[in-house]
């Protein structure tokens, strides 16, 4: 089932997530929901609080970088088998000189600017088993999985820009609180008047 994505502005997109166990209700059924909506809004990951829900959960899947010529033929294999789920991630070190990507977010649509990341990060994190797992990644797999594991931490790619930057963008993100803004998936706007 494809969930609505929680816009810039909802209170939800600003708690840190809270861990969870394997016993959370219906488990399975929202990772596959959480699927079908990236996909549906063609994203390269989702994190839990952007479907309204506080918890420590994100997924990663870097297959639409796969085409794109500026990577080598190894590089575009990487990304092309590139899927991950990651339920109470926690990142142990983040490496490197920091590099600027331009990125997007679908909470936030029509928004994209340059941010700047550490290009190498260490990760430890729970599969959909649990099973545990520690693993580097660098490159663009490193940077969607920072931008996924900004969000289990309450954190939006807008906060890392400049101070000129956020209030050149100002009017942008006041009017997708205010579901001001055309976009082909299901939105959840946290500041639209209700019809009466």
């Amino acid at each position: 089932m494809i969930l609505p994505i929680v816009a810039y502005g909802d209170p939800v997109l600003r708690k840190k997530g809270a861990h969870i166990t394997k016993d959370y209700p219906n488990l399975e059924a929202l990772i596959e929901n959480m699927k079908e909506t990236m996909y549906g809004a063609f994203g390269v990951g989702l994190a839990a609080p952007q479907i309204g829900l506080p918890i420590r959960i994100f997924l990663v899947d870097t297959e639409p970088f796969a085409e794109d010529d500026e990577f080598t033929e190894e590089e575009q294999e990487q990304l092309k088998n590139f899927q991950r789920t990651f339920i109470n991630a926690e990142i142990l070190e983040e490496v490197g000189d920091e590099w600027a990507f331009n990125e997007g977010c679908l909470s936030i649509p029509d928004v994209r600017e340059d941010v700047f990341r550490q290009p190498k990060v260490t990760i430890k994190y729970q599969d959909e088993n649990f099973k545990i797992h520690t693993e580097v990644y660098d490159g663009l797999i490193a940077r969607v999985v920072q931008h996924e594991y900004d969000h289990i931490e309450g954190i939006l790619f807008t906060d890392k820009l400049s101070s000129l930057k956020k209030r050149l963008i100002k009017g942008k993100l006041v009017n997708i609180s205010k579901g001001k803004i055309k976009v082909d998936y299901r939105m959840r706007f946290p500041l639209m008047k209700k019809k009466r």
